[in-house]
């Protein structure tokens, strides 16, 4: 169980593979770290002897942002983005799609389950 930038890969998959569970490394990020780490991309996570894990470690920690300090860095973006009332800042609050996006349809994700507006029964006449 190999430990980078705070979380544990699995062991069993190809170091390829692994390295896309941590947040801000997707496959190409990938391809380019085992590159520069000088590291078999078909090689599994159990079978990586420690100087690679720490050649690893290194060439993530000095050229990548990832893991807390990328979400701190999206949140912050997404906050300015608000606070300076922005289209985009306006969409993130009202939680609808911000990219330009339809919503008259398709925007379920983002707006949640619909509410129905005219839909409503009429009440019972009450005996008195």
């Amino acid at each position: 169980m190999a430990r980078i930038s705070g979380v544990t890969i699995p062991s069993e998959k190809q170091v390829q593979i692994a390295l896309t569970y941590i947040y801000g490394i997707g496959p190409k990020f990938a391809s380019d770290i085992l590159a520069a780490a000088k590291v078999e991309p078909t090689t599994r996570v159990k079978d990586l002897t420690e100087a690679e894990e720490q050649r690893l470690r290194d060439v993530i920690d000095t050229e990548y942002t990832v893991e807390g300090d990328l979400q701190r860095q999206v949140t912050n973006n997404i906050k300015r983005l608000k606070d300076v009332a922005s289209y985009r800042g306006l969409r993130h609050k009202a939680g609808l799609p911000v990219r330009g996006q339809r919503t008259r349809t398709n925007a379920k994700t983002r707006k949640g389950k619909g509410v129905a507006v005219g839909g409503t029964q009429k009440k019972a006449a009450t005996k008195t």
